[in-house]
């Protein structure tokens, strides 16, 4: 096991990084402390769920597991964690929604061992990912609504199917992250009411 003072050593050790005020230590800085801490522990990830959500989007649920071996050479777990992660949610979820989720997931394990919690149990990658989400889940703006009636219209695909699938009523009940979802998978979305059309 590790002192209190070895443990304090090593947090001092993190660089934080700054969010509206508050230090946030980033993920990678946990992992270099742990390291400190015990140069041969471990870190495992395993999926729990990846599975297809009713949007077309995949929904990921990592579980980390940190610790060490001890003198008998049985596991010795220090701390877990568990973190979501929705495809196409954020920019980087488009292409890398499961190692994000892996890396939120070690970066809570690491936190409910004591590493990096100084200030937060929460990573800065956490916390930039939550700030984005609510950007994304506030009303699209006017130009954005202009954008989406002009797809619409001009795309050869009904108001109201495009509304269905995503469980609004109107266009102007769409958020930002449907807004981009639409505009940025349109020839998909297109391709996919052709073939129902088609049977």
């Amino acid at each position: 096991m590790i002192s209190f003072d070895n443990l304090q050593k090593a947090n001092e050790s993190i660089q934080t990084t700054d969010i509206k005020g508050k230090d946030y230590a980033e993920v990678n800085q946990r992992i270099k402390a742990f390291r400190m801490l015990f140069p041969e522990g471990f870190i495992c990830t395993d999926i729990i769920s990846n599975e297809l959500g009713s949007d077309m989007a995949h929904v990921c649920i990592i579980k980390a597991t940190v610790g060490f071996m001890n003198e008998n050479d049985e596991r010795q777990v220090l701390g877990t964690g568990i973190a979501y992660e929705k495809e196409n949610s954020t920019f980087i979820n488009k292409t890398s929604y499961i190692e994000n989720c892996e890396t939120s997931a070690v970066g809570r394990a690491l936190g409910m061992c004591g590493i990096g919690i100084d200030t937060s149990v929460a990573s800065f990658e956490e916390v930039q990912t939550a700030i984005t989400n609510q950007d994304l889940d506030k009303p699209i703006t006017a130009a954005q609504l202009k954008d989406l009636e002009d797809l619409v219209n001009n795309g050869g695909v009904p108001v109201d199917y495009v509304c269905s699938l995503y469980g609004r009523k109107r266009l102007k009940d769409f958020n930002r992250r449907a807004y981009n979802h639409v505009t940025e998978g349109w020839e998909t979305l297109k391709e996919k009411y052709i073939a129902r059309q088609n049977g």
